[in-house]
């Protein structure tokens, strides 16, 4: 099979690039042919091609020309779009239905339904323009709390919503978990073309089965609002136990200023010293208060044998069954996190079970080989689909 990954790279590298490495060795370690088309808001470095690229963030004709020369150089049997946003734009939808090629896209976030894309407003969950107007996003700044950027982006969703291309023009939908596909379903998707495949890791470092853990407390991710920070900071003004905090974002200098003896910011750290970090841990937690359409950091820290305690919130509550790989706690609600957190540094018997319980649970749920199974069969039956509606 020739598959053709296309993805709009953030400035940072985050979570959707991970995946898209992940699926794309996964695919050719299996034979199959993988090509990228790759771009990245690292070459939005001006004001031209900053106003070039608010222009045309709804339809792009460079890219749709520039995508349909590559699918002619290519000629693949499928395409997967993992990301367009705001470079790409769904004009390369166009592009494959000129060529004649199905194309499928996964949905890691809800930019297409709420222009924030995180069906948040002001730090509250917020779906006023999953049904209604996307002018709620103008008048309240939703993207980059911008006026131009939020009319920009809100203009996006409005084109594609009047010209029902998430209906017409994408032959099969990836939602990341349950939770996720619902919310899409809501907001009018055709049920039939969402399939639930959530995401995997492959362990590079084989350290989950180290013995010897402590009794240390893990987060890894950004370090932002939406992630609950600030929630995590406050359940940790009650505790006395370590708290290791790896990665970057607005709260950083916030947890170095506090010269905490509890909470220890790693900064950045590499895959490996996470590997490290989660093999040594007595659990994670993962307190965001945002309809996360997955959570990788949860299985990554499953499959090191690592339980979670998690906000009883979208797709991670999905993930983290309560009582069984972890905890669940009120998002936002520091006091609750704070007893969970107690409970289980105090029973130390039942976090290692509910440990033993997550590392099945990667096992069965989370390999890549499973994972392949599952994606496979998304391209044949979409590629099958595709050719008996075009016949």
């Amino acid at each position: 099979m020739r598959i053709l990954i296309a993805h709009n790279k953030y400035i940072h590298f985050g979570g959707e690039d991970t995946v898209v490495n992940n699926e794309k060795e996964m695919i050719k370690s299996n034979g199959h042919d993988v090509f990228l088309y790759i771009v990245s808001n690292v070459q939005i470095n001006s004001f031209k091609k900053k106003l070039t690229t608010t222009s045309n963030i709804a339809y792009s004709i460079i890219q749709k020309n520039l995508f349909y020369k590559k699918l002619c150089q290519i000629k693949p049997d499928i395409v997967h779009v993992h990301n367009f946003f705001p470079i790409l734009s769904p004009s390369i939808y166009d592009a494959c239905i000129d060529f004649g090629v199905p194309v499928i896209q996964t949905l890691h976030n809800y930019r297409i339904i709420c222009p924030g894309a995180f069906l948040l407003r002001k730090n509250k969950i917020c779906e006023l323009c999953v049904k209604g107007s996307v002018c709620n996003a103008i008048i309240h700044r939703c993207y980059r709390n911008s006026f131009i950027a939020s009319l920009s982006a809100s203009w996006m969703v409005y084109y594609h919503r009047q010209k029902k291309t998430w209906a017409n023009k994408v032959d099969r939908f990836i939602a990341l978990s349950t939770f996720s596909q619902k919310k899409f379903v809501g907001a009018t998707f055709p049920a039939n073309k969402i399939i639930v495949k959530p995401n995997f890791v492959k362990i590079k470092y084989n350290f989950h089965r180290l013995d010897e853990r402590n009794s240390n407390v893990l987060y890894v991710g950004r370090l932002s609002y939406e992630k609950g920070i600030e929630t995590l900071l406050k359940a940790w003004e009650e505790l006395t136990i370590t708290l290791k905090i790896a990665g970057t974002g607005p709260f950083l200098k916030i947890i170095q200023d506090l010269n905490s003896k509890t909470i220890v910011p790693l900064g950045h750290i590499t895959q490996r010293q996470v590997s490290i970090e989660m093999a040594k841990a007595s659990f994670l937690i993962m307190p965001s208060e945002w309809y996360e359409t997955f959570g990788l950091v949860i299985v990554e820290a499953f499959a090191h044998g690592l339980p979670v305690v998690a906000s009883n919130l979208g797709g991670i509550s999905e993930i983290v069954e309560n009582n069984v790989t972890g905890l669940h706690f009120e998002p936002g609600n520091p006091k609750d996190l704070a007893e969970k957190v107690l409970w289980l540094h105090t029973h130390p018997d039942e976090c290692k079970r509910m440990g033993e319980n997550a590392r099945k649970v990667y096992e069965k749920k989370y390999t890549p080989e499973k994972n392949y199974e599952i994606l496979m069969d998304i391209y044949q039956k979409t590629i099958e689909n595709y050719e008996i509606k075009h016949s």
